[in-house]
């Protein structure tokens, strides 16, 4: 018997791959559907990067995706979904207009470009590596794919941060897998919800192994530092294979906020571009209530940010140390 937590993979009729570049600290990480999933997108933060989730609202013609792509480089990095749309189309994968097959392709993007080589961002060429990479296998968690130049706790200036990552989680109820995958790249601060204590977030200063609690550091008065909009954001899919409407679908991107705000603080802030999306695969007819796929959905992205932060390593990038949460035997809350 197989006692290995599920991860996002798991959901049936998805595929996953990834592009990263270890020496630029940046890459992209794709979400098959080829066979076309409803799709919703919720977007919260207030400097989102995104292409084509305007298609994604429930009453437009367009309800279902092909793929997903998250990607990092900051706007420049939603090039990587158009070589995404060429792997779907050289695969006839896409809707059949007029003989030729064009594939939904949405996109959301982090900012990493203080970390690693900023001149350099995933490409379209890169999309096209991360769909060769594409596998049903278990994910892999951490620094790959779009969590490769990812932090966290940027509150109080980029010299007090901590490494993202990307992560993944998922859950099997009744039959229905409810998976999320997740790129934390906050603002604020990573919180374990069961204990409250601060896992990685934002440092007394760059040499410091000393955590700055962010949300008591701000009651009691603490002033954030000149912060620029888009430099941070969360980003992330959720997938079932239970079969729902375009409406329903929408609603679990909506519900997998939730998830964010047990975990991240502060969370959906001016600076962040937080979005989620969600895709329903329809590869069973079984169903969930709907309080119970809510449940669901809300502790799989909980859980997904969680993995992120705990799966990171240390880096050093330009001259900055910035450490992990494995890491946090040496460090601890100031306040």
């Amino acid at each position: 018997m197989n006692d290995a937590p599920l991860t996002f993979t798991d959901v049936p009729g998805i595929a996953v791959g990834h592009y990263t570049d270890t020496t630029a600290l940046t890459g992209c990480t794709v979400v098959l559907t080829p066979d076309g999933a409803v799709a919703g997108v919720d977007v919260r933060g207030c400097a989102p990067g995104t292409r084509e989730t305007d298609s994604l609202r429930p009453g437009n013609l367009v309800q279902q995706a092909h793929a997903v792509v998250l990607s990092g480089g900051s706007a420049f990095g939603l090039d990587a979904a158009g070589g995404v749309m060429r792997w779907l189309e050289e695969r006839q994968h896409g809707f059949s207009v007029g003989g030729v097959h064009v594939p939904i392709v949405t996109s959301a993007v982090i900012f990493d470009l203080a970390t690693g080589n900023p001149h350099i961002r995933p490409t379209a060429d890169n999309g096209y590596q991360a769909c060769e990479s594409a596998s049903a296998n278990p994910m892999q968690h951490g620094n790959l794919g779009t969590g490769t130049g990812a932090t966290v706790g940027k509150v109080f200036g980029f010299p007090h941060c901590m490494r993202g990552g990307i992560g993944s989680a998922a859950l099997r109820v009744h039959g229905v897998t409810v998976g999320a995958l997740v790129v934390c790249n906050a603002l604020g601060d990573v919180i374990d919800p069961n204990s409250g204590r601060v896992i990685a977030g934002a440092r007394k200063n760059a040499d410091s192994r000393e955590l700055v609690n962010i949300h008591l550091a701000h009651l009691q008065g603490m002033s954030s530092a000149a912060l620029t909009a888009g430099q941070h954001t969360t980003i992330g899919v959720i997938a079932t294979d239970a079969r729902l409407s375009p409406l329903q679908t929408t609603r679990l991107a909506q519900i997998g906020h939730d998830g964010l705000a047990r975990t991240i603080r502060p969370v959906h802030t001016p600076y962040d571009g937080d979005t989620l999306f969600a895709l329903s695969t329809g590869k069973t007819d079984l169903t969930l209530d709907t309080m119970l796929m809510h449940s669901l959905v809300t502790e799989v992205v909980a859980q997904a940010v969680l993995c992120a932060v705990h799966a990171a390593v240390s880096v050093t990038s330009n001259g900055q140390w910035i450490p992990c949460a494995a890491e946090l035997g040496t460090l601890h809350s100031s306040l």
